[in-house]
């Protein structure tokens, strides 16, 4: 099926459900968004483009990783080498994949010893999380650098009512075994949540057959995640409250590497390990005055990655081919911030907020010329502030605007802003929105001050950030009490001193500087319909194209083309099955063998449909089986990397 057959098709299909949705009365009311403006607000009031994925979205369609919570999601491409645990990148709206920000629990959980400063979203549970924000577009005027394609936020769930425990248990095809457990509640002034969440799979095929040597066997990934969370708050008086967040992960991953030593490069022999220690914790203090009308936010954040990788296969840079030594990557983040949002007047609420982030990494990755490990340490601080307007200017017409000012130690300053009007029109309730705004992303540590002689990196402290202007237009459209609700939005982004590695051919090393420019372009469509209380449908349909301004070629794992259909029914009171088809189109990628001598190819398009029932027994246990892949359809996402076939699970969910 084609990708305009396969849109067609779904709107059509759309389409023919008005008549019944007009037969039906309303039964929603506006959902409440955080990330575009930090402050709660209907989300028919915001110009931004925003999807929202709740905890009830998550247990519905049973989706353990956030990688694949962001699958069907407009404006992004999720790429993950393999299955779980694999290296795992988002590029929103065809922007580079370290132009994004995420946020947990308000944490900027960016790690600062990666390369290229791209957010590894691999090990990310959603066992514990209350809802998912994905704001599409520069939002760099609000939350700095990073945030040049948008902000993924996460907020974990609080803890409240009496006590509540719960376990889950659920097992499955690759050697799935994973298990949860919850405590959470409130009393009197205190309020707590403890999550222990274990993720397991132990046999997924990822390496192509076609890679492999002949007589070689493939050595399939295994994956193994703990996490454990703690979300606390005490109220020490009526308007203070004490906060206090931690959340550890401990993950390891046995995959299979590339020998680049031989030609073509293959699949290696033995496996190489990786061990993922996450650790993210905040303090904060919240202070409320003149009945709720100011609220002041005061906090510490502070993130450490811990990445061990070792390869037990024989390495070209060690002498006599020898295995080499494990290698240690460590990432830290210091924040110290304050936030305050005053409501000066019905309709108008100003924001203003201060950081101060220390980042920092060692790592024992780089090699001397001979070959040698050595440790190289570095650190950059930077200083922020910024202020915020939303405005109820008269009735129907709401506009955010924002203004920040960040000053690096390492390059000095940087400002930017945003503009994102809304109107409601009258009689149609139609909702015409846009924005425009600038972003930036600051040089990575390692571009900044890591050389690595072994390899000919070399690293360059005069780098400026990567810069970017964005806007995007579009309306939304409800119809018959907002039982039918459709959409399009349109977006631009231009992208400049993008930060990109130069050979030197006479000293045969390469070397990071600002020379790339890029710009992006598409619309993201939806519709959506209650076409019965006991059925609910939601298509999506995102066009995306992108140019490197230096070569006039595509960027490479940006689709075209992207439609997802998500479809609920309850056909009983107690079982609701949720159908999700996805088409992504062609891409341009590179190959995973012969990178240097076949640097594009166009990897093919696939499509994937998922199954999910969930059965309320009784008031205190519920049973859940889903089918991923339900056809079987074999594709690579990247290119070189096989995708899981179809996988049968099923489980068990018990509360008090």
């Amino acid at each position: 099926m084609g990708t305009k057959e396969f849109a067609f098709g779904v709107f059509a299909s759309l389409a023919l459900l008005v008549r019944a949705a007009a037969a039906q009365e309303t039964v929603e009311l506006p959902q409440i968004v955080v990330s575009p403006t930090t402050v709660p607000t209907p989300i028919d009031q915001i110009a931004s483009s925003v999807t929202v994925i709740t905890a009830d979205d998550l247990k519905r369609e049973q989706v353990r990783t956030v990688p694949d919570a962001l699958r069907t999601v407009p404006g992004l491409n999720v790429v993950q080498t393999g299955g779980p645990g694999g290296q795992t990148a988002v590029f929103m709206r065809g922007t580079n994949s370290n132009h994004v920000k995420v946020l947990v629990d308000g944490i900027d959980v960016s790690d600062p010893s990666t390369p290229n400063g791209a957010y590894d979203y691999a090990h990310l549970l959603t066992g514990d999380v209350e809802r998912i924000e994905i704001l599409r577009g520069p939002q760099s005027g609000l939350y700095g650098s990073d945030a040049i394609g948008g902000v993924i936020a996460i907020t974990t769930k609080k803890g409240e009512g009496p006590p509540k425990v719960s376990a889950t248990l659920e097992g499955g095809s690759f050697g799935t075994f994973n298990q949860a457990a919850s405590l959470s509640g409130a009393q009197g002034r205190f309020n707590y949540a403890f999550n222990v969440l274990h993720f397991r799979s132990t046999d997924t095929p990822v390496t192509p057959l076609s890679l492999l040597a002949p007589g070689e066997k493939r050595n399939n990934d295994r994956y193994d995640n703990e996490t454990y969370t703690a979300k606390l708050g005490y109220d020490i008086a009526d308007n203070v409250t004490l906060n206090q967040i931690v959340r550890y992960t401990d993950a390891r991953l046995f995959f299979t590497g590339d020998n680049f030593v031989a030609f073509p490069p293959m699949p290696e022999a033995l496996q190489d390990r990786q061990v993922n220690h996450h650790l993210f914790t905040r303090s904060e203090a919240v202070w409320t005055a003149f009945d709720g009308r100011l609220k002041n936010v005061v906090g510490i954040d502070y993130t450490n990655h811990w990445n061990w990788n070792y390869d037990p296969n024989p390495d070209s840079f060690t002498p006599f081919g020898a295995v080499a030594a494990p290698t240690t990557n460590i990432g830290e983040k210091l924040g110290y911030n304050w936030r305050t949002e005053a409501k000066v007047m019905p309709g108008e609420t100003v924001v203003l907020g201060l950081e101060h982030t220390k980042d920092s990494l060692w790592t024992n990755s780089t090699l001397s010329p001979a070959g040698a490990p050595m440790v190289t340490t570095a650190a950059n601080r930077n200083r922020a502030g910024f202020a915020e307007l939303q405005s109820n200017i008269v009735e129907r017409f709401f506009l955010v605007s924002n203004v920040r000012y960040d000053d690096n130690e390492s390059f000095g300053p940087a400002s930017t802003w945003r503009l994102a009007p809304a109107f409601i029109v009258p009689w149609t309730d139609t909702k015409l929105k846009g924005s425009y705004g600038t972003g930036f992303k600051a040089p990575t540590l390692t571009e900044l001050y890591v050389n690595n002689p072994a390899i000919g990196q070399v690293a360059n402290p005069n780098l400026m950030p990567e810069k970017s202007r964005g806007y995007d237009y579009g309306f939304e459209q409800p119809l018959f009490n907002e039982r039918l609700r459709f959409g399009l939005t349109y977006f631009r982004n231009r992208i400049t001193d993008l930060i990109n590695p130069q050979f030197n051919p006479a000293t045969f090393t390469f070397f990071y500087t600002n020379v790339g420019q890029a710009e992006t372009h598409g619309f993201e469509s939806f519709a959506s319909a209650v076409v019965t209380d006991r059925l609910k449908i939601r298509a999506d349909y995102t066009y995306t194209s992108t140019r490197d301004l230096a070569t006039d070629l595509g960027l490479l794992r940006r689709p075209g083309h992207k439609e997802s259909v998500t479809a609920i029914w309850t056909p009983l009171d107690k079982l609701t099955v949720t159908t999700t088809v996805l088409h992504v189109s062609s891409w341009v990628d590179v190959s995973r063998d012969t990178p240097v001598f076949v640097p594009r190819l166009d990897a093919k398009p696939y499509t994937t449909v998922n199954l999910a029932a969930n059965y309320q027994v009784d008031a205190h246990v519920s049973m859940f089986g889903r089918v991923d892949n339900l056809f079987n359809y074999q594709y690579q996402n990247p290119y070189g990397f096989d995708r899981p076939g179809i996988g049968i699970y099923g489980g068990v969910r018990v509360t008090n």
